[in-house]
């Protein structure tokens, strides 16, 4: 078991303002395994991932990460875990217009300061980019590249401290057809090729499809939906 969700539930505000959106969720990630989450806006599938990353609480429930218990450990170790464990991919690619595509797919490299281990991870991060044809736009900057390859750069830049859990929020939501396809392929590719889980939320069911399950998450609840 890599991360597991036990009755989690999350609310926003109190009395009548009071937003039920998760409800007794729970959920398990094992190793390697893709998963993709769908349901309609406002579901609170974006809660879902941020809780399951560390980067928000539940009301009641329980988070495991690498078997330990979220709840318990400190800001440091948790920090590490989201470096070290988790990547994180969003439907903005978020790189900084300033730094050249190179630079800012290293960017999850600074806090580290083991030498031998960042230069695995910049040669990893080489070989991703060749892979997914960035290598040619290695020194340009994000305002020179097309919104595709500036997610793709995002993917890498998740994938460079070599994480066991890859988290995605829309990773295709901002792209055109073409590149929602070359995304989705990639982001399979990586899964098998390197052993990665995932869990990608999207209301793509043809990016949906590409992963091992599939869950609806609607009304706070998940339930699992058979692939065709």
């Amino acid at each position: 078991m890599l991360a597991e969700l036990q009755h989690v539930s999350k609310h926003y505000g109190q009395g009548a303002t009071r937003n039920q959106v998760l409800r007794e969720l729970s959920l398990t990630v094992g190793e390697a395994r893709s998963i993709a989450i769908v349901g309609p806006s406002g579901s609170g599938k974006s809660t879902l991932l941020n809780i399951l990353g560390t980067l928000d609480r539940p009301s009641s429930g329980r988070v495991f990460m690498e078997e330990q218990e979220v709840e318990k450990l400190d800001d440091n170790r948790l920090a590490a875990i989201r470096n070290q464990t988790i990547g994180f991919v969003f439907q903005m690619h978020y790189l900084l217009p300033q730094l050249t595509l190179t630079e800012n797919i290293f960017l999850p490299l600074l806090p580290g300061k083991n030498k031998s281990r960042r230069m695995v991870s910049e040669e990893r991060a080489r070989q991703l980019m060749e892979r997914m044809g960035l290598k040619e736009h290695q020194f340009r900057r994000p305002g020179e590249l097309s919104l595709g390859e500036c997610q793709r750069a995002a993917v890498v830049r998740a994938m460079v401290n070599n994480p066991r859990l890859l988290l995605a929020d829309e990773p295709t939501g901002s792209l055109d057809e073409e590149n929602a396809e070359i995304t989705g392929n990639l982001l399979s590719e990586l899964n098998r090729t390197y052993g990665v889980a995932m869990v990608i939320v999207t209301h793509s069911m043809n990016l949906a499809k590409k992963m091992q399950h599939i869950y609806r998450l609607q009304g706070g609840k998940l339930t699992g939906i058979a692939q065709e």
